[in-house]
């Protein structure tokens, strides 16, 4: 049996992703894009922010979400397949490859440094 808390946040996560690229894809800057998705969900900043870490979603915040993104009631609670990457994620990927492939020990080091510096500044 699925953890639903964990289901319930991988798909609150997806819906964010999803949120995201259409934002990027329609010329929306990045900053602020948790924001203005916290509002549309009729949340704040900072629960997102929970939400993302570690608090639960209960079942009236879950509906709440679903009603928002125009889900079906039950939505977020469905687990799913792994997603493939994106095509950015994709591009993404093989541009962090060619870097790697193009440098040597010390270059590597330091790129494997900074990409673990920035996924620390994002949690």
């Amino acid at each position: 049996m699925a953890n639903t808390t964990v289901t319930r946040r991988l798909n609150a996560l997806a819906l964010f992703q999803a949120y995201a690229e259409k934002a990027l894809a329609s010329g929306a800057s990045p900053k602020g894009l948790e924001q203005a998705f916290a509002a549309e969900l009729e949340i704040s900043p900072s629960m997102w922010s929970q939400i993302k870490s570690s608090r639960p979603i209960g079942d009236k915040l879950a509906r709440q979400i679903e009603q928002h993104q125009g889900k079906p009631a039950g939505w977020l609670d469905e687990v799913r397949e792994d997603t493939s990457p994106t095509a950015a994620e994709k591009a993404l990927m093989e541009l962090a490859l060619a870097a790697w492939r193009s440098t040597n020990s010390a270059g590597r080091k330091a790129l494997r440094a900074h990409l673990e510096a920035v996924v620390q500044a994002g949690r």
